[in-house]
Protein backbone atom coordinates (compact mmCIF):
# COMPACT_ATOMS: atom_id res chain seq x y z
CA UNK A 1 0.00 0.00 0.00
CA UNK A 2 2.41 2.38 0.67
CA UNK A 3 3.93 1.87 -2.29
CA UNK A 4 0.73 2.37 -4.42
CA UNK A 5 0.37 5.24 -2.34
CA UNK A 6 3.88 7.09 -3.89
CA UNK A 7 2.95 6.21 -7.36
CA UNK A 8 -0.37 7.37 -7.46
CA UNK A 9 0.90 10.38 -6.09
CA UNK A 10 3.77 10.32 -8.44
CA UNK A 11 1.02 9.88 -10.94
CA UNK A 12 -0.93 12.89 -10.43
CA UNK A 13 2.14 15.59 -10.09
CA UNK A 14 3.19 13.89 -13.50
CA UNK A 15 0.31 15.08 -15.21
CA UNK A 16 -0.94 17.74 -12.73
CA UNK A 17 0.84 20.64 -14.86
CA UNK A 18 -1.41 20.46 -17.92
CA UNK A 19 -4.43 21.56 -16.01
CA UNK A 20 -2.07 23.97 -14.34
CA UNK A 21 -0.92 25.41 -17.30
CA UNK A 22 -4.53 25.12 -19.04
CA UNK A 23 -5.81 27.52 -16.01
CA UNK A 24 -2.80 30.02 -16.78
CA UNK A 25 -4.10 30.27 -20.31
CA UNK A 26 -7.48 31.13 -19.28
CA UNK A 27 -6.04 33.79 -16.73
CA UNK A 28 -5.99 32.44 -13.72
CA UNK A 29 -2.23 32.80 -11.93
CA UNK A 30 -0.57 30.32 -9.98
CA UNK A 31 -0.76 31.82 -7.15
CA UNK A 32 -4.86 31.74 -7.91
CA UNK A 33 -4.95 28.45 -8.84
CA UNK A 34 -2.86 26.87 -5.98
CA UNK A 35 -4.63 28.94 -3.18
CA UNK A 36 -8.04 28.41 -4.53
CA UNK A 37 -6.93 24.61 -5.16
CA UNK A 38 -5.89 23.52 -1.53
CA UNK A 39 -9.06 25.70 0.12
CA UNK A 40 -11.59 23.90 -1.75
CA UNK A 41 -9.24 20.45 -0.62
CA UNK A 42 -9.25 22.38 3.17
CA UNK A 43 -13.24 22.55 2.85
CA UNK A 44 -13.63 18.93 2.25
CA UNK A 45 -11.45 18.42 5.18
CA UNK A 46 -13.55 20.96 7.27
CA UNK A 47 -15.11 17.78 8.94
CA UNK A 48 -12.06 16.86 10.34
CA UNK A 49 -11.18 19.74 11.97
CA UNK A 50 -12.85 19.15 15.49
CA UNK A 51 -11.22 15.95 15.84
CA UNK A 52 -7.54 16.99 15.06
CA UNK A 53 -7.65 20.47 16.04
CA UNK A 54 -6.39 20.10 19.58
CA UNK A 55 -3.07 17.69 18.11
CA UNK A 56 -2.41 20.38 15.95
CA UNK A 57 -2.17 23.29 18.02
CA UNK A 58 -0.46 21.24 20.55
CA UNK A 59 2.37 19.96 17.87
CA UNK A 60 5.06 22.66 18.39
CA UNK A 61 7.53 23.58 16.33
CA UNK A 62 6.95 20.62 13.35
CA UNK A 63 3.69 21.08 12.16
CA UNK A 64 5.00 25.05 11.48
CA UNK A 65 8.05 23.63 9.92
CA UNK A 66 6.04 20.92 7.81
CA UNK A 67 3.52 23.87 6.77
CA UNK A 68 6.14 26.25 5.72
CA UNK A 69 8.54 23.61 3.95
CA UNK A 70 5.52 22.16 2.16
CA UNK A 71 3.12 25.14 1.55
CA UNK A 72 6.66 26.58 -0.43
CA UNK A 73 7.62 23.26 -2.13
CA UNK A 74 3.88 23.00 -3.60
CA UNK A 75 3.25 26.82 -4.47
CA UNK A 76 7.08 26.97 -5.78
CA UNK A 77 7.06 23.97 -7.89
CA UNK A 78 3.70 25.83 -9.80
CA UNK A 79 5.14 29.15 -9.96
CA UNK A 80 8.59 27.62 -11.05
CA UNK A 81 6.97 25.41 -14.06
CA UNK A 82 4.86 28.31 -14.92
CA UNK A 83 7.35 30.94 -15.53
CA UNK A 84 10.74 29.44 -16.36
CA UNK A 85 12.31 27.41 -18.81
CA UNK A 86 10.75 23.56 -18.22
CA UNK A 87 13.64 21.88 -18.45
CA UNK A 88 16.06 23.87 -16.36
CA UNK A 89 13.25 24.59 -13.47
CA UNK A 90 12.55 20.71 -13.62
CA UNK A 91 15.67 19.82 -13.14
CA UNK A 92 16.98 22.48 -10.41
CA UNK A 93 13.65 20.89 -8.27
CA UNK A 94 14.59 17.18 -8.55
CA UNK A 95 18.09 17.64 -7.24
CA UNK A 96 15.97 16.60 -3.90
CA UNK A 97 17.43 13.40 -3.68
CA UNK A 98 20.58 14.72 -2.44
CA UNK A 99 18.87 17.40 0.00
CA UNK A 100 16.44 13.89 1.55
CA UNK A 101 20.19 12.61 2.31
CA UNK A 102 21.43 15.52 3.90
CA UNK A 103 17.45 16.17 6.17
CA UNK A 104 17.22 12.73 6.68
CA UNK A 105 20.86 12.44 8.35
CA UNK A 106 20.17 15.14 10.48
CA UNK A 107 16.67 14.63 11.67
CA UNK A 108 15.82 11.26 11.55
CA UNK A 109 19.47 9.63 11.87
CA UNK A 110 19.11 7.67 8.41
CA UNK A 111 22.37 6.88 7.03
CA UNK A 112 22.45 4.95 3.80
CA UNK A 113 24.57 1.89 2.86
CA UNK A 114 25.85 1.28 -0.55
CA UNK A 115 22.88 0.11 -1.66
CA UNK A 116 21.30 3.57 -0.67
CA UNK A 117 24.10 5.35 -2.25
CA UNK A 118 23.72 3.62 -5.83
CA UNK A 119 19.75 4.50 -5.88
CA UNK A 120 20.41 7.58 -5.21
CA UNK A 121 23.64 8.18 -8.35
CA UNK A 122 20.74 5.94 -10.37
CA UNK A 123 17.58 8.27 -10.13
CA UNK A 124 19.92 11.57 -10.34
CA UNK A 125 21.51 10.49 -13.24
CA UNK A 126 17.89 9.92 -14.55
CA UNK A 127 16.64 13.19 -13.93
CA UNK A 128 20.02 14.80 -15.10
CA UNK A 129 20.00 12.72 -18.51
CA UNK A 130 15.99 13.54 -19.15
CA UNK A 131 16.05 17.32 -18.15
CA UNK A 132 19.71 18.60 -18.49
CA UNK A 133 19.88 20.65 -22.02
CA UNK A 134 23.63 21.26 -22.57
CA UNK A 135 22.77 24.01 -24.65
CA UNK A 136 21.17 25.67 -21.59
CA UNK A 137 24.46 25.82 -19.27
CA UNK A 138 25.62 24.40 -16.47
CA UNK A 139 22.14 23.43 -14.38
CA UNK A 140 22.80 26.27 -12.26
CA UNK A 141 19.96 28.82 -11.24
CA UNK A 142 19.99 32.30 -13.62
CA UNK A 143 17.10 33.75 -12.77
CA UNK A 144 14.22 34.65 -10.18
CA UNK A 145 12.27 31.29 -11.60
CA UNK A 146 15.56 28.86 -11.07
CA UNK A 147 16.12 30.17 -8.00
CA UNK A 148 12.49 29.41 -6.89
CA UNK A 149 12.50 25.86 -8.51
CA UNK A 150 16.18 24.94 -6.18
CA UNK A 151 14.69 26.64 -3.30
CA UNK A 152 11.00 24.39 -3.49
CA UNK A 153 13.33 20.96 -4.39
CA UNK A 154 15.13 21.93 -0.71
CA UNK A 155 11.61 22.67 0.86
CA UNK A 156 9.96 19.29 -0.97
CA UNK A 157 12.88 16.89 0.47
CA UNK A 158 12.62 18.98 3.67
CA UNK A 159 8.55 18.05 3.98
CA UNK A 160 8.92 14.96 3.59
CA UNK A 161 11.66 14.30 6.02
CA UNK A 162 9.99 16.70 8.78
CA UNK A 163 6.50 14.79 7.86
CA UNK A 164 8.70 11.38 8.73
CA UNK A 165 10.13 13.13 12.10
CA UNK A 166 6.29 14.18 13.28
CA UNK A 167 5.55 10.63 13.79
CA UNK A 168 3.29 12.16 16.81
CA UNK A 169 0.61 13.82 14.38
CA UNK A 170 -2.21 11.90 12.76
CA UNK A 171 -2.21 11.16 8.84
CA UNK A 172 -5.30 13.71 9.02
CA UNK A 173 -3.19 16.28 11.61
CA UNK A 174 -0.61 16.07 8.29
CA UNK A 175 -2.39 16.45 5.34
CA UNK A 176 -4.52 19.18 7.02
CA UNK A 177 -1.18 21.27 7.79
CA UNK A 178 0.10 20.60 4.10
CA UNK A 179 -3.46 22.34 2.92
CA UNK A 180 -3.03 25.27 5.19
CA UNK A 181 1.08 25.87 5.00
CA UNK A 182 -0.12 25.55 1.01
CA UNK A 183 -2.98 28.20 0.87
CA UNK A 184 -1.07 30.24 3.75
CA UNK A 185 2.05 30.85 1.19
CA UNK A 186 0.04 32.41 -1.74
CA UNK A 187 -1.79 34.88 0.89
CA UNK A 188 1.03 37.39 0.61
CA UNK A 189 1.96 36.76 -3.14
CA UNK A 190 -2.11 37.49 -4.08
CA UNK A 191 -1.95 40.75 -2.19
CA UNK A 192 0.80 41.83 -3.49
CA UNK A 193 -0.33 41.34 -7.16
CA UNK A 194 -3.02 43.03 -6.45
CA UNK A 195 -7.15 42.79 -5.71
CA UNK A 196 -7.57 39.49 -4.16
CA UNK A 197 -11.53 40.13 -4.43
CA UNK A 198 -11.26 40.90 -8.18
CA UNK A 199 -9.16 38.31 -9.35
CA UNK A 200 -11.94 35.41 -7.74
CA UNK A 201 -14.88 37.03 -9.52
CA UNK A 202 -12.82 37.01 -12.68
CA UNK A 203 -12.32 33.32 -13.03
CA UNK A 204 -14.64 31.89 -15.62
CA UNK A 205 -17.24 28.94 -14.84
CA UNK A 206 -15.04 26.76 -16.66
CA UNK A 207 -11.90 27.21 -14.64
CA UNK A 208 -13.77 26.96 -11.01
CA UNK A 209 -15.19 23.31 -12.06
CA UNK A 210 -11.24 22.67 -13.63
CA UNK A 211 -10.40 24.38 -9.53
CA UNK A 212 -12.67 22.14 -7.91
CA UNK A 213 -11.89 18.75 -9.55
CA UNK A 214 -8.08 19.64 -8.86
CA UNK A 215 -9.12 20.38 -5.34
CA UNK A 216 -10.68 16.85 -4.88
CA UNK A 217 -7.59 15.35 -6.15
CA UNK A 218 -5.70 17.18 -3.91
CA UNK A 219 -7.30 15.88 -1.15
CA UNK A 220 -6.82 12.40 -1.68
CA UNK A 221 -3.22 12.69 -3.10
CA UNK A 222 -2.30 14.31 0.04
CA UNK A 223 -3.61 11.15 2.03
CA UNK A 224 -2.02 8.99 -0.06
CA UNK A 225 1.73 11.28 0.54
CA UNK A 226 1.54 11.44 3.95
CA UNK A 227 0.81 7.76 4.31
CA UNK A 228 3.43 6.69 2.35
CA UNK A 229 5.94 8.94 4.38
CA UNK A 230 4.74 7.56 7.53
CA UNK A 231 5.77 4.25 6.95
CA UNK A 232 8.79 4.52 4.11
CA UNK A 233 12.35 5.50 5.07
CA UNK A 234 12.55 9.40 3.52
CA UNK A 235 15.46 8.48 1.00
CA UNK A 236 13.26 5.60 -0.08
CA UNK A 237 10.37 7.41 -1.02
CA UNK A 238 12.25 10.56 -2.66
CA UNK A 239 13.45 8.11 -4.59
CA UNK A 240 10.31 6.48 -5.92
CA UNK A 241 8.60 9.92 -6.13
CA UNK A 242 11.19 10.46 -9.22
CA UNK A 243 8.69 8.07 -11.21
CA UNK A 244 7.21 11.43 -11.81
CA UNK A 245 9.36 12.49 -14.43
CA UNK A 246 8.35 9.57 -16.37
CA UNK A 247 5.00 10.04 -15.72
CA UNK A 248 5.41 13.42 -17.20
CA UNK A 249 7.52 12.68 -20.16
CA UNK A 250 5.23 10.42 -21.21
CA UNK A 251 2.32 12.68 -20.93
CA UNK A 252 3.99 15.92 -22.56
CA UNK A 253 4.13 13.28 -25.55
CA UNK A 254 -0.03 12.90 -26.02
CA UNK A 255 -0.83 16.20 -23.96
CA UNK A 256 1.65 18.42 -25.49
CA UNK A 257 2.85 16.70 -29.07
CA UNK A 258 6.77 16.81 -27.37
CA UNK A 259 8.30 13.51 -28.79
CA UNK A 260 10.30 11.55 -26.10
CA UNK A 261 13.84 11.36 -27.57
CA UNK A 262 16.89 8.64 -26.86
CA UNK A 263 17.48 10.57 -23.50
CA UNK A 264 14.29 10.51 -22.58
CA UNK A 265 14.13 6.49 -22.73
CA UNK A 266 17.39 6.26 -21.46
CA UNK A 267 16.69 8.87 -18.22
CA UNK A 268 13.20 6.72 -17.58
CA UNK A 269 15.04 3.47 -17.70
CA UNK A 270 17.38 4.93 -14.98
CA UNK A 271 14.56 6.06 -13.00
CA UNK A 272 12.77 3.24 -13.05
CA UNK A 273 16.13 0.79 -11.92
CA UNK A 274 16.86 3.01 -9.40
CA UNK A 275 12.93 2.41 -8.28
CA UNK A 276 13.39 -1.40 -8.36
CA UNK A 277 16.68 -1.35 -6.41
CA UNK A 278 14.94 0.97 -3.87
CA UNK A 279 13.65 -2.44 -2.57
CA UNK A 280 16.79 -3.25 -1.32
CA UNK A 281 17.24 -0.22 0.16
CA UNK A 282 17.82 -0.02 4.10
CA UNK A 283 19.21 2.82 6.13
CA UNK A 284 21.35 1.83 9.50
CA UNK A 285 18.33 3.28 11.80
CA UNK A 286 16.54 0.06 10.07
CA UNK A 287 18.95 -1.79 10.35
CA UNK A 288 19.36 -1.62 14.25
CA UNK A 289 15.86 -1.18 15.21
CA UNK A 290 15.51 -4.99 13.26
CA UNK A 291 18.50 -6.00 15.16
CA UNK A 292 16.73 -4.66 18.61
CA UNK A 293 13.78 -6.57 17.66
CA UNK A 294 15.75 -10.19 17.08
Amino acid sequence: MPFAAVFSAALVWGLIWYPFRILEDAGVSGAQSTSITYLIAMLFGVFMLPRIWGEIRNAGGWVVLLMVSVGWANLGNVLAVLEGEIMRVLLLFYIAPLWTIIFSYWLLDERLDRIGYMVMLLSFSGAMVMLWEPSLGMPWPVNGAEWISLSAGMAFALSNVVARRASHLSLEAKSYSVWVGTFLMTVPLLLWQGDLAESVRSVDTYSWLLLGLLGIVIFGVSFAVQYALAILPANRTIVLFLFELVVAAVASYYLANEAMDLRDYLGALLIISATLLSGKLHSSTEIRQTELKG
